[in-house]
C-alpha cells in the first residue's frame, strides 16, 4: 500500500492547458484587431506591428542567449507582446522608436525581472508609456485613417481630444468601425469585440473583469459628465477597450483570484477616468493600468482566501 502513495509539493492539480497553447489563443484573438488596423490605416500599420513582435522576440532570444538561460521565445509571450506594444501604437510611429519599446519591453520589463511569470507590470503597456513621455511629438495621438466617410472628423484630434478640447465627433457608427484617429489595434471596436469573444469561448479569461473595468468607466463618465452620448465615447475611445480586453487580463501583472481581479479591474477603470478627466493627457489606461501593476500584490494580499480555521494573512 505504502509503495502507492506518492509524496510531493504542490500544485497537485495538472491542467493540459500550456502557456505556449494560452498565448496562441491570444495571438488569435487579436488578428481580427490587426487585420482591421491594416485595413484602416495602410499596410505602413502591418510593418510596425512586425516591426514590434520582431524586435521583442529578437530580444528575448539574445537575452537567453547571453545569459545562458533556458530559450523561451518558443512559448509565444514574447510574441504577444510585440503584437499588444504595436497595436497600441500609431501608424505613423517611426520604426526606430517601435523597435526601442520591444526592447524595453522585453529586456527592462521582462527579462530583468526573472522572465515570464516574474514581471511585475505588463511588458506593452510599460513600454507604451516609456515611448510616450519620451517620444511624445511622434507618438501622441493616432494615425489618420485612409477610409472615412467624414474627412474632416478624423484629420485632427483623437475622439478623446475632441472630448477634452471641443469639436466635431466622429458618429457611433464610425466609432465601431475604426473611421477615426488612434492607435493601430484601438480603433476598431468591433474587431476587439471579435477577440473578446474568442478569448471567453477558449475560457482564457473571465468575462466580467474586462466588464468591470468598462462599465466603471461607462458609470463615472454617466455621474460627473452627466451624458450618454459622453459616456458612450468614453467607452469607444481611446485604448479603453484593448486595454480592458487584453491588458488588465494578463496573467502575470494582474491579481491571482477572481475577486482580485475584478478588484484590479474597477481600479483600472476609476484611474482611467479620473486621469482622462483631469489630467494633462487626454488618454488614461495605459498609466492607469501601469500604476494597478504596482498595487496588484497589495490588491492578492487584501482579497486571498483564509484557509478554514487559519488566521488572518
Amino acid at each position: 500500500m505504502s509503495e502507492k502513495l506518492h509524496i510531493g509539493v504542490s500544485p497537485h492539480i495538472s491542467s493540459p492547458r500550456t502557456t505556449q497553447g494560452i498565448m496562441l489563443d491570444v495571438v488569435i484573438a487579436l488578428m481580427p484587431a490587426l487585420i482591421a488596423g491594416t485595413v484602416i490605416f495602410g499596410l505602413r500599420a502591418l510593418l510596425v506591428v512586425l516591426a514590434s513582435v520582431i524586435s521583442t522576440t529578437l530580444s528575448e532570444y539574445v537575452f537567453c542567449l547571453i545569459t545562458k538561460r533556458e530559450d523561451t521565445v518558443t512559448d509565444l509571450s514574447s510574441v504577444v507582446t510585440g503584437v499588444l506594444l504595436g497595436l497600441n501604437l500609431p501608424a505613423t510611429a517611426p520604426i526606430w522608436q517601435v523597435m526601442l519599446g520591444g526592447v524595453f519591453a522585453i529586456i527592462v520589463v521582462k527579462c530583468l525581472f526573472g522572465g515570464l511569470g516574474q514581471n511585475f507590470a505588463n511588458p506593452a503597456i510599460t513600454a507604451r508609456v516609456f515611448l510616450l513621455v519620451s517620444f511624445s511629438g511622434s507618438l501622441a495621438g493616432g494615425a489618420i485613417p485612409r477610409l472615412s466617410r467624414a474627412p474632416d472628423l478624423v484629420a485632427g484630434a483623437t475622439p478623446l481630444s475632441i472630448l477634452k478640447d471641443g469639436g466635431a465627433l466622429p458618429s457611433i457608427g464610425d466609432m465601431l468601425l475604426g473611421l477615426r484617429g488612434g492607435a493601430i489595434g484601438e480603433t476598431c471596436i468591433i474587431a476587439l469585440l471579435l477577440g473578446f469573444a474568442y478569448l471567453v469561448f477558449r475560457k482564457v479569461i473571465y468575462p466580467e473583469v474586462p466588464l468591470v473595468c468598462l462599465g466603471t468607466v461607462f458609470v463615472l463618465s454617466l455621474i460627473f459628465d452627466n451624458s450618454f452620448s459622453i459616456a458612450l465615447y468614453h467607452l469607444l475611445s481611446g485604448g479603453l477597450m484593448i486595454g480592458a480586453i487584453f491588458m488588465i487580463t494578463d496573467y502575470s501583472s494582474s491579481p491571482v483570484s477572481r475577486v482580485g481581479k475584478m478588484v484590479f479591474a474597477f481600479g483600472c477603470g476609476a484611474m482611467t477616468y479620473i486621469i482622462r478627466r483631469l489630467g494633462a493627457y487626454p488618454e488614461g489606461v495605459s498609466f492607469a493600468i501601469l500604476l494597478m501593476n504596482v498595487l496588484s500584490p497589495y490588491i492578492d494580499k487584501w482579497t486571498a482566501k483564509r484557509p478554514f480555521g487559519g488566521g488572518k494573512v
